[in-house]
């Protein structure tokens, strides 16, 4: 690889969100698409809690997972990608995808997560709705169903 390679740009001009956590939670790395993803800027993101982001609901959850991460430095979700809500400045829900790289000191400790993020909110609205709708059409076969049944014991 060529090692004159600015991976700061790369980062930077990614249209997924790119976010940074150091050991404490704390956001260290915030690009500007995770800007227009979830609202907040970069200098409102740095330096703060992923709780920023984080429903209330699900942060005790969250945070045990994290925190075990931080023990073991083991996570499924470097390959797989995890499907959450999370918050945006605006207070409303999204619906984001994403997976996660650790990266670690020269003595294998864990430094940082970093996610790669992708707001899925249209496509998960869209699947609600085709999902409500199979359900609708569902009943409605069975309600014919039964009453042919009814008719024609």
């Amino acid at each position: 690889m060529d090692s004159t390679v600015d991976f700061r740009a790369i980062v930077w001009a990614m249209g997924d969100a790119v976010i940074g956590a150091g050991r404490d939670g704390a956001i260290r790395l915030w690009n500007p698409a995770a800007e227009r993803m979830f609202g907040f800027t970069t200098d409102e993101a740095l330096g703060r809690s992923l709780d920023l982001i984080i429903p209330e609901r699900f942060r005790n959850r969250h945070w045990e997972r994290y925190h075990q991460v931080m023990r073991t430095g083991q996570t499924k979700y470097g390959t797989e990608v995890l499907r959450v809500p999370a918050l945006h400045k605006d207070k409303r829900t999204l619906s984001i995808a994403f997976t996660v790289a650790l990266l670690c000191s020269r003595d294998n400790e864990i430094q940082m997560i970093v996610a790669v993020v992708r707001d899925e909110t249209a496509r998960w609205k869209e699947d609600r709705a085709l999902r409500q709708r199979l359900t609708e059409l569902e009943a409605a076969i069975q309600a014919k169903t039964s009453a042919v049944d009814a008719v024609d014991p």
